[in-house]
């Protein structure tokens, strides 16, 4: 055996990387292999809803982020068009009242925002984060064979010329749609529906004229083929979706008339960057752990790009992973514990590929020529995004304002009401646990309210920011019911 790692992440995307900030910033041992020699250099995936925002400001990258060229290009922009061509006549747009639009004010359920950072910029942020908080990252390094025991797993990792093998507690797959665990381990999909065939076009071209003083996030066209244009700053780079039928065929030639056709500018000089094809598929597999070995990201659920959810709900399944892992290798939780990440994630990726697919058939009515109202099955963004973690209020403590967010993480967090001193008192007989925030001012007077508890109430948070318990008022021993609750 060449090594032993507690957790092997298999993937070096948004997903993978991900989970190695989450692993390393807990103390978590780990290790990613990744086939590709570098990160991506593709800008797909740009939208980080807020959830998302929220993770990255727990690991401390939220403002890294924000500073990135991408995010900084498209800080102004907002709202998505449909048009005839950039430089044709607007004919819609998409205003339902489930739609948030990415400058909408969200303060009083979240201290961030969203931000419009395209992967190849958002890559080597987590790359680097993880790097400098210990994490052993490897591309250039492809997995071709797993098997697992009671034990562990065992890894055969080739690279260049040479093979080695990781022994592990636990794997981590996110090693994308096609994955090689997910197919080794012979989990299925629940379903192979194909909701469109898209070419990816990535190209250059002065369309500021065209553009004018617009600032949008995407621009739709339905006629003469369905596209989505989006600026990549608002410039001269931007990215292409184009529907096609699986019979077409795609030259440089055929990717430029389409840059020209959706620009309105017949002789628009275009210098393609790369084009891709893809397809729009929304499924989840059957299972989302088998033994040790754990699918997030896409080797556990796609769906259509519309709304952003995909890469959004991957890296929220690694935060759910990570502090379970961990709590399990330190002891602090037994193997059960795992049991639970099947069990909470894969409910949540079917919705969102279902809220996906909504979405996505939806799109045409922004023309304005189906007057018909949108499916009542679509819920409002924010029910998506935020789902049931603990509620947002802004705290002060020592005369910083911080939010009840900004707690969550590390350890399970015990807040008790205005009556809680007893609460407190007990916590501190809890000593195999990371429980307390003392210090606090509820600024908002919402504390009570928001979390559905009384003045000596208490709410048990777990390192992932959802509700694991309350209790609404003080029981006569706060310390059994407390110990009972970690218990469970």
């Amino acid at each position: 055996m060449d090594e032993h790692v507690p957790v092997l992440i298999v993937g070096g995307g948004m997903v993978g990387l991900s989970a190695a900030v989450f692993a390393a910033s807990q103390g978590i041992d780990c290790q990613l292999v990744e086939r590709r020699s570098t990160t991506s250099s593709q800008p797909r995936s740009r939208g980080l809803n807020p959830r998302t925002m929220e993770l990255m400001r727990s690991v401390g990258l939220e403002e890294a982020i924000r500073q990135a060229p991408s995010a900084r290009a498209l800080l102004d922009n907002s709202g998505m068009i449909a048009m005839e061509s950039l430089a044709g006549r607007e004919v819609g747009a998409l205003q339902d009242n489930w739609v948030t639009d990415v400058h909408t004010d969200l303060s009083a359920l979240t201290p961030t925002s969203w931000c419009l950072c395209h992967q190849a910029d958002l890559e080597p942020l987590l790359l680097e984060r993880a790097g400098k908080l210990g994490a052993d990252l490897r591309f250039g390094h492809e997995l071709i064979h797993v098997e697992q025991d009671d034990d562990g797993v065992t890894a055969t990792i080739r690279a260049a010329d040479r093979q080695r093998t990781v022994r592990a507690d636990y794997l981590i797959a996110a090693d994308g749609p096609h994955s090689s665990v997910r197919t080794a381990l012979g989990i299925d999909w629940d379903s192979s529906e194909v909701h469109g065939n898209y070419l990816n076009i990535h190209f250059r071209a002065d369309l500021r004229e065209a553009l004018g003083d617009r600032r949008f996030v995407m621009a739709y066209t339905f006629r003469p083929f369905r596209s989505g244009l989006m600026p990549l700053d608002n410039a001269l780079e931007w990215l292409l979706h184009v529907v096609f039928e699986p019979a077409e065929t795609f030259d440089e030639a055929r990717c430029v008339e389409l840059v020209r056709a959706v620009a309105g500018i017949p002789e628009l000089d275009v210098e393609l960057l790369g084009a891709a094809p893809w397809q729009a598929v929304g499924r989840t597999a059957t299972s989302f752990r088998q033994g040790r070995i754990f699918l997030a990201g896409d080797s556990a659920h796609t769906m259509p790009p519309s709304g952003a959810f995909g890469a959004n709900t991957g890296l929220q399944d690694a935060y759910n992973l990570v502090w379970k892992l961990g709590s399990v290798l330190r002891g602090e939780a037994g193997p059960s514990l795992l049991d639970t990440y099947d069990a909470e994630r894969r409910p949540v990726a079917e919705a969102t590929v279902r809220q996906a697919i909504l979405r996505s058939n939806d799109r045409p009515r922004m023309t304005g020529q189906n007057p018909a109202p949108p499916n009542p099955e679509i819920v409002p963004d924010t029910e998506i995004w935020f789902g049931d973690r603990a509620p947002h209020l802004p705290l002060s403590r020592s005369g910083t304002e911080i939010s009840t967010l900004d707690l969550f993480g590390s350890g399970y967090v015990l807040l008790a009401g205005p009556d809680g001193e007893k609460w407190l008192a007990a916590a501190k007989t809890v000593t195999a646990y990371r429980i307390g925030a003392p210090g606090l001012i509820d600024i908002s007077g919402r504390w009570q309210e928001a979390y559905e508890v009384g003045a000596s109430g208490a709410v048990l948070v777990r390192p992932d920011g959802v509700i694991a318990w309350r209790a609404t008022t003080l029981p006569p021993d706060p310390e059994l019911a407390l110990t009972t609750a970690l218990a469970h």
